[in-house]
């Protein structure tokens, strides 16, 4: 079973999982980049990387295309439940997992030919404090205010659901734009972490629609957690009902923001392929 993956989707978020304990290579920027690469390697939206951990059932590592490392993902999140379940790591339908950005209980909710297919995955409260984002303002929220790029302006709206978001609300949607300015807003000087982006367009109280760019992999179909977000951001601006259905390139997802601010995300995942990285691989890897 030495370095066994298995890819699957969320909505065409797509990521590798492998168990740490049964890798032989080491997970160096340089690597993650190989394996992750659609050309040299396997091809994903990132690597997910099962971990011991002494806070809860499971350990996750969530490892970006480009290296880099995130605190938390909602699609990953559920693909990586799915892994544990189809591939005899739990026989619960219920257990926590262990992430930079918390713990999570994720729950098998439906299954299809005795594999996980709908998975609901608590992610967290939702964070509006600036400084613990972090944003660089000079409030305590950053709700609207502005942010200077290089040829246009925005009015953004940022939150903390375990790692840190921008919203920008539109009229309309549009890929090529969030495509154009999405590396100089995840880059600019106002986040030292760096940001994930969504423009949102709310469709009514109980469906909003978004386009994402994920810091680390860049312009994305779908994402849990810029979900979570603009749920969140949606009910706190008074824009949105508690329970969202938000709608992306990739599918939908099913929100409940508590009262709390507590997030409870549901979705499908779907697996589309397992194996073993080749010695041919291997032998590109540092």
């Amino acid at each position: 079973m030495k370095n066994f993956f298995v890819k699957s989707h969320g909505l065409g978020n797509d990521y590798i999982v492998m168990n740490s304990q049964d890798i032989t290579f080491e997970m160096s920027v340089p690597n993650i980049k190989t394996v992750c690469d659609v050309h040299y390697g396997i091809g994903s939206d990132g690597i997910l990387l099962l971990t011991n951990s002494d806070k809860a059932d499971f350990g996750l590592r969530i490892l970006n295309p480009d290296g880099s490392e995130a605190e938390k993902s909602g699609n990953g999140l559920r693909i990586f439940a799915k892994y544990l379940y189809d591939y005899g790591h739990t026989k619960s339908k219920s257990f926590s997992i262990d992430t930079l950005g918390g713990v999570v209980t994720a729950e098998v909710i439906e299954t299809l030919n005795n594999k996980a297919h709908m998975i609901k995955v608590d992610m967290g409260k939702a964070i509006f404090e600036a400084e613990k984002i972090p944003v660089v303002s000079d409030q305590s929220e950053c709700i609207d205010q502005e942010l200077q790029l290089k040829d246009k302006t925005y009015l953004i709206n940022c939150v903390s659901v375990g790692n840190p978001h921008c919203v920008i609300l539109k009229d309309e949607l549009s890929e090529a734009e969030i495509k154009q300015y999405g590396s100089e807003i995840e880059n600019h000087p106002k986040f030292p972490n760096r940001i994930n982006l969504q423009f949102a367009k709310v469709l009514s109280p109980n469906e909003v629609e978004i386009r994402i760019w994920e810091r680390g992999a860049g312009y994305t179909l779908a994402s849990g957690s810029s979900s979570s977000a603009v749920a969140a951001m949606m009910v706190k601006k008074g824009l949105a009902n508690r329970k969202i259905t938000m709608k992306m390139p990739g599918g939908k997802l099913k929100l409940e923001i508590a009262e709390d601010w507590e997030i409870q995300m549901t979705g499908e995942v779907r697996e589309i392929a397992s194996g073993y990285l080749s010695q041919e691989l291997l032998n590109d890897l540092i």
